[in-house]
């Protein structure tokens, strides 16, 4: 069973949105499906969006290949290093014309960093999001999320993305059919995951 959600960008989370980040606040996602979370919830808060990455990374997003609505309203920086990126994360959350923050640091943060960055995050209402490798979180977060791909039917494009860590709230799995393009997806409910019916024979 899957129930249609359509979700339009939205300036804080309400109990019918288990997805929404709150803003004014820094959260953390790590998994390889990270990234597929980020743009999702890009496509969720409208505004300027900033997304900052290393200047020696070598996956950037590419404009033709994201969500509708997106590419023309991204700022890509690439800061050559650590200190140069923390630095740009916090001032784009103190800018108050940003939307939304995306970050990928390559070091986990001190917790006086992570600090500073949810201190700015409340100083310009905006949230951020840090894509971060596996079990390098920091204790300053507001929410933690592990995102992976899961296997789907034929076409489908199934996401489980999971709340692992959050201080105002409460914990969960959900798993997604989201294709990428919009801020429109279905919700997979557990009990379908485990009953699913095998694809018919050839």
């Amino acid at each position: 069973m899957t129930m249609r959600l359509d979700l339009k960008p939205r300036p804080q989370t309400s109990p019918d949105d288990p997805l929404g980040l709150r803003p004014r606040r820094v959260h953390e996602a790590e998994g390889l499906g990270r990234r597929a979370f980020a743009l999702f919830q890009a496509t969720r808060h409208p505004g300027p969006l900033v997304w900052i990455l290393p200047a020696h990374s070598p996956a950037r997003p590419l404009p033709a290949g994201l969500p509708d609505g997106v590419s023309e309203r991204l700022l890509l920086l690439t800061p050559q290093s650590e200190t140069d990126l923390l630095w740009a994360v916090e001032e784009c959350l103190r800018a108050a014309p940003v939307g939304f923050v995306i970050a990928e640091p390559e070091k986990p943060l001190s917790l006086t960093a992570g600090r500073r960055l949810q201190l700015a995050a409340e100083a310009g209402r905006t949230p951020g999001l840090l894509l971060i490798r596996q079990d390098a979180g920091s204790n300053a977060t507001e929410t933690r999320w592990a995102c992976k791909a899961v296997a789907g039917h034929q076409d489908s494009t199934l996401h489980q993305w999971s709340r692992i860590k959050n201080k105002t709230g409460t914990l969960g799995t959900w798993t997604v059919n989201w294709h990428g393009a919009s801020a429109a997806f279905d919700m997979v409910s557990t009990a379908a995951e485990r009953h699913q019916p095998a694809d018919p024979p050839g």
